[in-house]
C-alpha cells in the first residue's frame, strides 16, 4: 500500500504557489526527485525521465559514539522495484545504483533527536533522492566547483558530521552540530570562492532584497544568497571580503567570483567556506539540499581526476576504545582495484579498506591514508581522530587547522604560502616538516583566544625545489604532552617547459 510520502522535484511554482510572489519562477526542473518515509511506509516515485519506481524504507540503524553520544553513521535498508539495498546516510556517501535508479539517504529522523536545530525539515524517518540510472546529479553546465583549490586540501565539516575542527567537539556540549552544509577549509584572505551556478543575487551582506522574507535568506555581513533557475538558495558563508561586482539584484554566472575565503561570522575561528543549498522540502519547509554529491560531480567534471582517497569524516573517541578507519568512500576512475595503504602517528603501519585502531594517549591524530590504482597512481586523504581521556575528557587536547595556497599548479620554485592555526591551547608553537628533507620551521599561531583575530594563524612559506608529491606534518603539543597532528599532500609539477618560437 502506497504511503504519504511526497516526491518533490517539479518546478517550484506547482510546489508551493504561495511563494511565486516573492521570488522568480523556475525556469529549470532540477533533476532529483525527493520523498521522505515512515518506516515500513512505500511510495511510487515518477523519475525526471518519466520512469516510475516503486520505494519502500525498511529499517534504520544508528550507530553513536560512546563520547558525546552522537550519531556518527546513519544506515538505511531499502527497496526498490523489490531489489533491497542498504544506504549510508550522508557523511561523504554517493547515490548507489540499484536497477533502474541512483539513490541517496541525505538524512535521517534519528540526527534530530540531540541535534541543536533542525535546517532539514524532515518530519518522517529518512529522507530519499533518486535519479534514473546513468542521470546526472545537475543538469550538466549548471553547477561548478565552488572553491577553487584542490579536492580536500583541507580539513571539510560536511553533511551529518558534527563540527569539529576547533576542537568544539566537546563531551559537555550535549546538544550536538550535526553540520548540514559543507565546510571547505582554506587559506584565509587567499582561496577564491565563485558561484556554483547561474543566479540572481537576493542578499549581499546585510543588504537584501525585498520580498525575500519568507524564504531562506538570512543577511549577514559576511554571507552571499544566490537563487538558482530552479529555485535553489545557494548560501557562501565566512567570507574574508565579497567581490564588488557582487550585489542585491546582480544577476551571477557560474564560476564569477564570490570573494575570499575568511572566518568572519559564526565561523568558529577556523578559516573556511560555508556553502549550503536550500530547497523545498517534500514537509513543504524549506530545508537543506544535501551538496555533497553535487560538488564532487562538478569537480570531476571541471578537474578530470583519475583517483581520490577519501579517510573522512573525522572521529571523537575516548582512550582505549576501539575504532574503525574506514578508505572505502575513496574512488579511482580505473574502478575498484586499489590498495590502501596506512601510516598512523605512533609511526606504525597497516592495509586495507578499513582498520581497527585504539589510542593510549589523548590527543588529536592526523592518520594518513594512502591509495594507489591499478595504474600506479597515487592519492592521500588523512583521517583525524580526537581522543579524550575517560576520566577528565576536558579540556579538550588542542586541535589544528593547517591549509596552503596554491593547491594546484605548483612548480619547483614557486613560493607556497602555509598557514596554520591550533585551537584550545596557547602552550608552545607549530613545528613544520615540508617533506622534502629541508630543514624544519616553527610558528606560533595565537590558540583562538579570539576567534577574529587578523593574526590569528601563523604564516610561513616554502619553495619545492623538484616536482614530486610532499606530505606535510604540522604539530603542536601543550603543557599536558598531548599532541595535535596535522598533514597536507601537496603536489608539484614539472617545470613548464619554453614554448618553441
Amino acid at each position: 500500500m502506497f504511503g504519504r510520502g511526497l516526491v518533490v522535484g517539479l518546478p517550484f511554482l506547482c510546489i508551493a504557489p504561495h511563494l511565486a510572489a516573492q521570488s522568480p519562477q523556475p525556469t529549470r526542473t532540477p533533476l532529483v526527485r525527493v520523498v521522505d518515509l515512515a518506516l515500513m511506509e512505500s511510495t511510487q516515485v515518477e523519475l525526471c525521465n518519466g520512469d516510475k519506481v516503486v520505494v519502500k524504507l525498511l529499517e534504520v540503524k544508528e550507530t553513536s559514539d560512546p563520547v558525546r553520544e552522537a550519531v556518527r553513521s546513519a544506515r538505511v535498508k531499502i527497496e526498490v522495484d523489490g531489489r533491497t539495498v542498504w544506504l549510508e546516510s550522508a557523511n561523504y556517501e554517493l547515490p548507489k545504483a540499484v536497477g533502474k535508479v541512483r539513490v541517496d539517504c541525505p538524512i535521517v529522523r534519528g540526527y534530530m533527536r540531540n541535534s541543536h536545530r533542525d535546517p532539514w525539515q524532515l518530519k518522517q524517518d529518512a529522507r530519499l533522492r533518486l535519479w534514473p540510472a546513468g542521470s546526472p546529479l545537475v543538469a550538466p553546465g549548471t553547477f561548478v566547483y565552488p572553491v577553487k583549490q584542490r579536492f580536500f586540501a583541507s580539513a571539510t565539516q560536511m553533511a551529518n558530521e558534527p563540527c569539529y575542527v576547533n576542537a568544539c567537539d566537546r563531551p559537555s556540549v550535549r546538544k550536538i552540530y550535526y553540520h548540514n552544509g559543507l565546510d571547505f577549509g582554506g587559506c584565509e584572505a587567499m582561496t577564491e570562492v565563485v558561484s556554483a551556478t547561474d543566479g540572481l543575487v537576493v542578499a549581499r551582506g546585510k543588504e537584501q532584497l525585498p520580498g525575500y522574507e519568507q524564504t531562506p535568506v538570512r543577511p549577514r555581513h559576511d554571507v552571499v544568497y544566490v537563487l538558482d533557475s530552479r529555485g535553489w538558495y545557494y548560501r557562501y558563508s565566512h567570507l574574508y571580503e565579497i567581490d564588488e561586482a557582487i550585489h542585491h539584484g546582480a544577476t551571477v554566472r557560474a564560476g564569477q567570483r564570490i570573494g575570499l575565503i575568511g572566518k568572519e561570522g559564526g565561523s568558529g575561528g577556523w578559516a573556511h567556506l560555508h556553502f549550503d543549498v536550500s530547497s523545498l522540502q517534500p514537509s513543504g519547509e524549506w530545508g537543506t539540499q544535501e551538496a555533497y554529491a553535487f560538488v564532487w560531480e562538478a569537480y570531476g567534471r571541471q578537474y578530470k581526476p583519475k583517483l581520490i582517497a577519501v579517510a573522512r569524516p573525522h572521529h571523537l573517541t575516548f582512550v582505549g576504545e576501539p575504532i574503525a578507519l574506514d578508505g572505502s568512500r575513496s574512488w579511482s576512475a580505473a574502478g575498484e582495484n586499489l590498495r590502501y595503504d596506512w601510516t598512523f602517528t605512533d609511526g606504525t603501519t597497516a592495509q586495507g579498506k578499513r582498520v581497527e585502531r585504539e589510542y593510549s594517549r589523548a590527543g588529536y591524530y592526523s592518520e594518513v591514508l594512502k591509495v594507489t590504482d591499478a595504474a600506479g597512481r597515487v592519492d592521500y586523504d588523512f583521517a583525524i581522530v580526537h581522543a579524550l581521556d575517560r576520566d577528565k575528557p576536558e579540556p579538550m587536547p588542542p586541535a589544528i587547522h593547517p591549509v596552503y595556497e596554491p593547491t594546484m599548479g605548483i612548480r619547483p620554485g614557486v613560493e607556497v604560502t602555509f598557514k596554520v592555526r591550533t585551537f584550545a591551547t596557547t602552550d608552545g608553537e607549530e613545528t613544520w616538516d615540508f617533506g622534502d628533507g629541508s630543514p624544519t620551521v616553527t610558528s606560533k599561531s595565537d590558540g583562538n583566544v579570539d576567534s577574529h583575530a587578523a593574526d590569528g594563524y601563523a604564516v610561513v612559506t616554502h619553495r619545492y625545489q623538484s616536482p614530486g608529491q610532499y606530505l606535510v606534518r604540522v604539530h603542536r603539543t601543550d603543557r599536558l604532552g598531548r599532541q595535535a597532528v596535522g598533514y597536507l599532500y601537496v603536489q608539484v609539477a614539472e617545470a613548464a617547459r619554453p614554448q618553441a618560437p
